[in-house]
């Protein structure tokens, strides 16, 4: 085991050349830590159980710890702390509802009522350790019983407010969950979307659920089941505001964070206080915050993501609250009433930092061919940032070009549910970029790119990326499963005691690292390893694709064939030929898709990743995998007619 002590006396980091890289590492995030406030420091600042112990022995779960001995509370540091600072007025969260309705609430009114709701919280029962659900769409009341749930030391689990029953029963009955908080009713494209009948029936079967909390939001009729429904506005609404924060150890599970592998059930990933919120303040402040911190106070920043996704937890709540940003937050979807929502919202609340995913991108650029109208003033954007896969260079250049003038700069990030804050991303300081390259890793965290044995690879040579130096947002278990997490994260190169990340990347001649996509994603045709982000990249070059997704599947002859599925600006238009041939223009005849399959959308989890795994089982008509992440379930009925379509022009 290693460990590094550090006493709340002696914080000065010692000269590099003294330490070796993981005291380095601890010394590093020691100092971090104190940009937060704790009730006691802690005595050590990490230590480190690895899966092989060098003994010879059966592996064993890994275990992870830092700041042992301390205590925080993640809500007092995300409010509390700033409104004790005079910074009461400062707006915390301007809110945009899909309808229209606006709300600006300042960290002091955000105070309240998160302590109306922990009061709430622990009127109902809840208490330290106790799991609560919550299935909200992107309102002002997610993040106050978000952070109300953090204040009692509750632990929290987010669920996309667009996930089916099913997906929402699995959650409910793994966490064993005692509260489900949800409401009447979402906006979703024009549209009062009922959400309670889904509640209901996720909690109709055997688990742990005591009460169900309804926001009321959109007035939709809702059944009712007396003793068990309680409305937000009759229990948070009647809440005293004051409350008295308690002070928890910092390996306190914070959060439950569920993400879908290729098989079995999704993995319900614990992280805990005090490390998560450490890397969430610190990524957050280098990535996003305005280099002078002069100038701190006119950041206005806002992440696109559902509250639900861990880009939200960690650069929607958790990194920007606990700094005292601004930052908006939307309840709808991009292109209701009309394609420039987003840019409407970029000028009314004046946002600096606008932090996207690499699909919505795409999705802009389809909309607007000519670039953004010129009637939208986007000046006040001061950088730009990418998340949720490999962004397509065609889609950064023109994401850099029509929101940032050409020179803003774009933090194109790469990091995962499991790692909890960024990892590789370009910095904002940069004196020139690299279009869809993540780049190099953030102080305070380390990767390498290595063969199947473990041994580096040299540049040009796609290999895994594996995480060997983590941060203190790592993820410690999977909930109620650690074999699984073993398994899944570090059996694999459990010697050297990396991290096994299951993404695909090479080193470029600069050192510069890009990233390929899932390994389960890389297409090998007769020995030649071909990525599919590349093979996509080269189709939405294209002008007439907005959107692709390839994928492999089974050929007796090359062991894989590329197929690619492509949204076009003309649905109804033949281009199949024309793409094929556009594809090995710009990368080579070996990447020539064997099919290309024109459909109305690709499969993408709420996080905005194209789920490939999902085209080749479709494809090759197998039994589909998990489908509960995904944000656009009912993609999949469109692609299969798709499919059918296509090779029924091909039967002779």
């Amino acid at each position: 085991m290693s460990s590094t002590k550090q006493s709340g006396s002696s914080l000065a980091p010692a000269p590099p050349s003294l330490r070796d890289p993981a005291e380095a590492r601890a010394a590093f995030w020691a100092e971090q830590a104190l940009r937060l406030d704790w009730d006691q420091l802690w005595h050590t600042a990490h230590s480190f159980e690895p899966a092989y112990d060098g003994s010879g022995a059966e592996l064993r779960v890994p275990t992870i710890e830092w700041f042992a001995g301390g205590k925080l509370n993640a809500a007092v540091n995300c409010v509390d702390r700033h409104v004790t600072a005079g910074k009461g007025q400062k707006v915390a969260l301007y809110f945009e509802g899909e309808p229209g309705d606006r709300r600006a609430i300042t960290y002091a009114e955000l105070q309240r009522e998160v302590n109306q709701a922990a009061n709430a919280l622990e009127a109902l029962g809840v208490g330290k350790g106790d799991r609560v659900v919550i299935y909200l769409p992107v309102i002002p009341e997610t993040v106050i019983i978000t952070l109300a749930v953090a204040r009692i030391g509750a632990i929290h689990s987010l669920v996309f407010g667009g996930f089916s029953a099913e997906a929402l029963k699995f959650r409910v009955e793994d966490t064993g969950a005692k509260l489900l908080v949800t409401t009447d009713g979402q906006y979703r494209r024009g549209a009062a979307v009922p959400v309670k009948a889904n509640a209901d029936a996720a909690v109709a079967g055997d688990n742990s659920i005591e009460h169900v909390l309804v926001v009321r939001r959109t007035g939709s009729p809702v059944e009712w089941t007396d003793g068990r429904d309680i409305w937000w506005h009759d229990a948070v609404g009647s809440a005293g505001p004051d409350h008295s924060a308690e002070y928890f150890d910092a390996e306190t599970p914070l959060f439950i964070m569920y993400t879908s592998g290729t098989t079995g059930q999704p993995k319900g990933l614990v992280h805990t206080t005090g490390g998560y919120l450490t890397q969430a303040s610190h990524s957050y402040e280098y990535l996003f915050s305005n280099p002078d911190p002069a100038l701190r106070e006119k950041d206005v920043h806002w992440c696109t993501a559902d509250l639900a996704w861990v880009t939200a937890h960690t650069y929607e709540i958790y990194g920007p609250l606990s700094n005292g940003a601004t930052q908006v937050i939307y309840e709808g979807t991009p292109n209701t009433p009309h394609p420039g929502r987003h840019f409407e919202i970029i000028e009314r609340y004046g946002v600096t930092s606008y932090y996207t995913a690499p699909t919505l991108v795409r999705s802009l650029k389809g909309w607007f061919p000519d670039g953004v109208p010129a009637h939208h003033d986007l000046s006040s954007i001061r950088m730009l940032g990418t998340v949720g896969e490999a962004i397509n260079p065609q889609a950064w250049l023109w994401l850099r070009e029509q929101l940032g003038a050409g020179t803003a700069p774009v933090v194109d990030t790469w990091w995962q549910s499991e790692t909890g804050a960024t990892v590789l991303s370009p910095r904002q300081t940069d004196a020139a970029f690299k279009p869809g390259c993540a780049s190099r890793a953030l102080p305070g965290v380390s990767v390498r790119i290595v063969d199947d044995g473990g041994a580096d690879v040299p540049p040009g040579v796609p290999g895994f990326i594996v995480v060997d130096g983590t941060g203190p947002a790592m993820a410690r278990t999977v909930w109620g499963n650690p074999q699984r997490y073993l398994d899944s994260y570090w059996r694999k190169y459990a010697r050297q005691g990396y991290f096994l990340a299951g993404d695909g990347a090479r080193y470029d001649e600069d050192g510069n690292i890009w990233i390929l996509g899932r390994v389960d994603d890389v297409i090998n045709i007769s020995g030649h390893r071909l990525s599919t982000i590349e093979i996509e990249s080269a189709l939405v070059s294209h002008p007439l694709v907005i959107e692709a997704g390839v994928t492999p599947v089974a050929d007796p002859l090359t062991g894989h064939a590329v197929v690619a599925f492509v949204v076009l600006r003309n649905p109804g238009a033949d281009i199949s030929e024309e793409l094929r041939a556009h594809v090995a223009r710009k990368i080579g005849p070996i990447a020539k898709p064997a099919a290309v399959v024109a459909v109305p959308d690709v499969p993408k989890t709420r996080s905005g990743k194209i789920m490939r795994r999902l085209l080749t089982q479709l494809y090759e008509g197998t039994p589909l995998g998990d489908t509960t992440s995904l944000q656009n379930e009912d993609s999949i009925a469109g692609i299969a007619a798709a499919i059918s379509t296509h090779k029924s022009k091909e039967r002779p």
